[in-house]
């Protein structure tokens, strides 16, 4: 990136600092002229804006013959749009330090802007046109469907791969989720021109779209910047819908053999929805589990006291149509019966016992402190800004967060943990898996 954007980066580090402690006196909505709503945090000494946004839909959108539309349609969207070709789109991004991405998760696609704020009217020009006027030249899409087929075949011989595909294949089977959200080299090959067209028609549309904006920006001119990106898309979207499922699978153990040096190991159980009365509660045993910092439970037993692996970890994933824990790590083929024991042993344990009062505590003050992290530069701002919206949490939510976690109690953590913790995992073994053999309960 140029000189100029280089220098914009580190004045915003400045803004960002500021916004992390007042981010929940800052965030205001707007309403676009169009109608459009979004949030935004303004500061005017900063030079630049950012956007993010996000549309429902996401690989889940994708036919169910043809996972990965939705990734090689990112992959294509900033590839020109107009009358600007592939070459020329590019060109004028990098003439004017202009950065657009486009990524497709399971749930969202989700996008985003940043620019200087003197190069902001041929920023917005450039997205409007990918959103609204994708090409989808032969020469881009052949270049593009080349290189994401080889990093998909590159993919699937990695053990990590392996088991995170066949994990989410078992744990929800006939779903969505269950399919490989960036596609297999077989699916992308066979993606055409009017697949893509046909997601970005259906996809697109302003219903179902969430835009966070930060920088240096009135309201009104934000939401004339917002008619003009987004105020031309189909009003909704038409998307099949995707039903709720719980996590399948429990208690089974999957074995996948391979010859590596390490064995992986893939775990995960039910979790618990953003919007259940209880996620703080898990937020805060899941830290302590295995969540967080290396005074995790399964860090020190895994880690620490036994030198089995380098790393373990777990997260809480919540989704719009499920909810899971999911954790793994790798380790010595000869000891991969040993970590996985431990690792069931101390689900158990923590389920049994739950954590202790120290525990309870260090854990909530680290959750606590480390918040501001998530609003240390513009991006990652603007970033909050959508999932903030998409969790539904208002904009008081950075304000009210640490109260949330304060009011955790001990009696609070040892339920939560028992209602979390206190059932069959579903487990994906790949590598030469000295001991373990596939079971089914």
């Amino acid at each position: 990136m140029n000189r100029l954007f280089a220098a914009a980066l580190v004045t915003a580090l400045t803004f960002a600092s500021a916004c992390a402690a007042h981010a929940e006196s800052k965030i205001e909505q707007i309403v676009s002229p169009g109608g459009i709503k979004a949030w935004l945090v303004r500061e005017s000494s900063v030079p630049m804006i950012a956007l993010d946004y996000s549309f429902t839909g996401g690989a889940n959108a994708d036919p169910a013959d043809k996972p990965g539309v939705a990734n090689m349609t990112a992959a294509l969207l900033d590839e020109g749009a107009g009358s600007i070709d592939s070459t020329t789109f590019q060109e004028r991004m990098e003439e004017k330090a202009i950065q657009l991405g486009f990524t497709a998760g399971r749930d969202q696609f989700r996008g985003s802007l940043r620019s200087l704020t003197e190069n902001l009217d041929e920023a917005v020009d450039l997205l409007r046109l990918a959103l609204t006027s994708p090409r989808f030249d032969d020469e881009p899409v052949q270049r593009i469907r080349d290189q994401l087929v080889a990093d998909l075949s590159r993919a699937s011989t990695s053990p990590n791969e392996i088991a995170s595909k066949r994990w989410w294949a078992a744990a929800y089977p006939g779903h969505p989720y269950g399919r490989p959200a960036n596609g297999t080299p077989e699916s992308i090959g066979a993606v055409t021109v009017d697949d893509m067209k046909a997601y970005v028609r259906n996809v697109f549309a302003r219903d179902n779209l969430i835009v966070g904006i930060v920088g240096d920006i009135t309201p009104e001119a934000a939401g004339k910047l917002i008619d003009h990106v987004f105020g031309a898309l189909p009003a909704k979207a038409t998307l099949a819908p995707v039903p709720d499922m719980a996590l399948q699978g429990l208690g089974e153990r999957i074995v996948i053999n391979l010859d590596v040096p390490q064995t992986v190991i893939n775990f995960g159980l039910p979790g618990i929805p953003r919007e259940d009365p209880d996620f703080f509660a898990a937020y805060v045993v899941n830290h302590i589990f295995a969540g967080g910092s290396m005074t995790s439970r399964l860090y020190f037993e895994v880690r620490e006291k036994r030198g089995l692996a380098y790393g373990i970890r777990t997260s809480l994933i919540w989704m719009d149509h499920s909810a899971i824990v999911s954790g793994g790590t790798a380790t010595r083929s000869d000891r991969a019966a040993e970590t996985l024991a431990i690792i069931e042993a101390e689900t158990k344990r923590i389920a049994d016992e739950g954590p202790t009062q120290e525990e309870l505590d260090k854990a909530k003050a680290y959750l606590k402190g480390s918040y501001a992290l998530g609003f240390d530069t513009s991006a990652k701002i603007a970033g909050q800004l959508v999932q903030l919206q998409l969790d539904k949490l208002g904009m008081d939510y950075p304000e009210k967060r640490g109260a949330l976690i304060e009011a955790v109690t001990l009696a609070d953590a040892k339920r939560v943990a028992k209602r979390l913790l206190d059932t069959k995992m579903l487990t994906v073994v790949v590598g030469r898996a000295q001991g373990l053999t596939k079971t089914t309960n």
